[in-house]
């Protein structure tokens, strides 16, 4: 079993202060900076591109990067991402003709590939390709904007990718993200995730570290 990941969502961070505010975040215990890219076509809203990742690696960020895209076509810019420092490169399948070669280009650029499925996406996209991802992100919210409620017919989804990827005996990441927080953490731990991205739960509260260390030890009453 993969380790517990906390992977906090810079779309909640204070824009005007970003690489203080990922280092904060990082110096707090969180292990991965979640990136939301948002094209305002896939998704309803416009949010970051390749250059604000290279920014922050060029700022000294070191820690895994873990580019979530709403866009569609993905493969334009996934070699950008690739470019400015992205460790995972996570994509939903409706946005690709190609689901496989999107993954191959993925790898070929030289990061780890991953899937994504909003809450009504059926989980039959990983039928043909589960070989080739590292990670596997269920939305629990409909993707587009921050703060959004947890929809529970995630946690039945997330119980079945977790028994799909033990099946498959494969080394795959399982991520969580929306409206994850520390009242519901257990439970998503429980149903299976080992990845949490959370926004607005931790850059709302003045103390990061404070929130980090509490759903760490919600997850650790799930093991």
């Amino acid at each position: 079993m993969n380790e517990n990941w906390i992977a906090p969502s810079i779309l909640s961070a204070n824009f005007a202060k970003l690489g203080e505010e990922v280092d904060n975040v990082l110096k707090a215990g969180a292990d991965v900076v979640h990136f939301d890219v948002m094209d305002n076509h896939f998704v309803p809203n416009l949010t970051i591109g390749p250059l604000v990742c290279e920014a922050l690696r060029k700022h000294g960020v070191t820690a895994p990067i873990d580019v979530h895209l709403m866009i569609e076509p993905v493969d334009r810019i996934i070699p950008d991402f690739a470019k400015a420092g992205a460790s995972y490169i996570t994509f939903h399948p409706e946005a690709s003709i190609h689901v496989d070669r999107t993954l191959q280009l993925i790898h070929d650029c030289g990061c780890k590939a991953g899937l994504v499925f909003n809450p009504s996406t059926p989980l039959s996209y990983l039928d043909y390709v589960m070989d080739k991802i590292d990670m596997i992100l269920l939305m629990s919210v409909n993707p587009g904007f921050g703060g959004q409620s947890f929809i529970p017919s995630a946690l039945p989804k997330l119980r079945e990718v977790r028994k799909r990827i033990d099946d498959s005996g494969l080394n795959i990441r399982l991520e969580i993200d929306g409206g994850v927080k520390v009242d519901n953490i257990r439970e998503i731990k429980a149903a299976g995730a080992d990845t949490f991205v959370a926004g607005s739960a931790i850059f709302s509260q003045p103390d990061y570290k404070a929130v980090i260390d509490a759903m760490r030890a919600e997850i650790a009453k799930a093991e």
